[in-house]
């Protein structure tokens, strides 16, 4: 590896229980680096990020994990093949070591991402084509072949993993205080209820790391939460500040070149480059990476239709029903941000957030990594973060200033997040 290794074990323990991970200042990265420095795995990483942005499936739109954890997973397993360095995902494709790693995940990703978005089937040869120029080509063909087997394994894993169905399962709550109920007549359904019956890619279960219940609507600390968001996520807040309502846009983004996943994958695409990871190096994060925000998401939703608990604008409208002294209804409030058609707890948006940065941190050996994102949505802005958990921190908050979220929802997605990441990290793609 290029980089300073932490021991894996303090490394989490540290990023557990909230301890700032440093090593010496000279080793920060720069704020700016060459972004299009792309070796194979951030091509075709950046080819997903534009098959998603043309919109070429609705669902993988807004949720583009398990697209990503696929393509990334059967790159590794071809690269691995002909490396070896680290134990498999599925399969170790027999082959010749003189094979071509470019060759063989170029070939891996263009197959899956034919497989799944065949409407852009000539864009990917067209991809392909270009990351094989200057490769021998007798390497190529043998690195093809890795790549083949690799995506087709990959491909028929996936193929019945619950993902894709023809009918959402309904999911509807009585009016009790409490109770998730839609946030207008235009969201009127909830959406991605089959999400908890999807099979993680490295999870046992998607309960493996499930969230203890809220807090009663009763407590101090639901009262406490209530009035933080009442305060900071009203769509006329005198409270939140400006750049506090711009943090918020940036986050809610889904959809949109904001959209978290994109994001996340850019700030990943730029410590590799700084750091001038080889290709097997790349693989690896890449798939590490976006397995463990895919599982992290399935355990979201499965808290989230588990508990079913009313969001903000429903709670502070109907106060005078939760029993509690500390809260007061307001029947006029509304939120900055659009309201997601799905219960409040957990927070997913925490959970991504936790799960992007101490996976990254983990790989990297630690967590105080200076860098610059630009969003390219939501009026678009450019921000410097000091390590890889202000921004997954930033957009937890986010979802308070947007009025979306109790903080309870976002440390219950937080430690969701964290726990996949962890269990991911120590359980697969181990250096052998």
């Amino acid at each position: 590896m290029k980089y300073k290794q932490i021991p894996g074990c303090l490394l989490i323990f540290a990023i557990l229980f909230g301890a700032q991970v440093s090593v010496a200042a000279q080793n920060v990265f720069p704020a700016k680096v060459n972004l299009s420095n792309e070796d194979v795995v951030l091509r075709w990483n950046r080819v997903l990020k534009e098959t998603i942005l043309a919109g070429a499936h609705p669902s993988a739109t807004i949720f583009p994990v398990r697209t990503y954890a696929m393509m990334h997973l059967a790159m590794f397993d071809a690269v691995n093949s002909i490396d070896g360095g680290y134990t498999p995902y599925l399969t170790d494709v027999p082959g010749s070591k003189n094979a071509s790693i470019d060759a063989a995940a170029a070939k891996a990703a263009r197959d899956v991402l034919a497989g799944l978005y065949p409407s852009r089937t000539e864009i990917y040869d067209a991809e392909l084509a270009a990351s094989l120029e200057g490769i021998e080509p007798n390497r190529a063909q043998q690195g093809f072949r890795v790549g083949e087997i690799a995506a087709a394994q990959m491909l028929a894993a996936r193929a019945a993993d619950g993902w894709t169905v023809t009918l959402i399962p309904p999911y509807s709550l009585p009016l009790s205080p409490g109770n998730w109920q839609p946030a207008s007549p235009q969201n009127a359904a909830a959406t991605f209820t089959h999400y908890p019956a999807v099979l993680p890619f490295a999870l046992t279960s998607n309960s493996q790391f499930a969230v203890p219940p809220p807090p009663a609507l009763t407590s101090a600390r639901y009262g406490t939460d209530f009035n933080e968001v009442k305060a900071l996520g009203g769509a006329t807040s005198a409270t939140r500040t400006a750049e506090q309502a711009q943090i918020a846009r940036l986050w809610a983004g889904v959809g949109t070149p904001t959209n978290p996943f994109l994001t996340w994958n850019n700030v990943a695409r730029y410590v590799s480059i700084a750091r001038n990871l080889s290709t097997v190096e790349n693989a690896r994060l890449f798939a590490l990476f976006n397995m463990a925000v895919h599982d992290q998401l399935l355990t979201s939703f499965t808290g989230k239709f588990d508990y079913g608990l009313w969001r903000p604008v429903t709670a502070i409208r109907r106060a005078d029903e939760d029993g509690n002294p500390a809260t007061e209804p307001d029947a006029t409030w509304l939120a900055l941000v659009p309201n997601p058609p799905y219960p409040s707890y957990p927070g997913n948006m925490a959970g991504i957030g936790a799960a992007q940065s101490t996976m990254l941190a983990l790989v990297f050996g630690r967590d105080d990594i200076a860098f610059e994102h630009t969003w390219e949505g939501a009026g678009g802005a450019t921000r410097l973060y000091t390590s890889f958990t202000q921004m997954g921190q930033e957009q937890s908050d986010a979802r308070i200033y947007g009025g979306i979220h109790y903080r309870f929802d976002n440390e219950a997605g937080q430690s969701v997040g964290r726990n996949v990441s962890n269990y991911v990290f120590l359980n697969y793609l181990r250096p052998r």
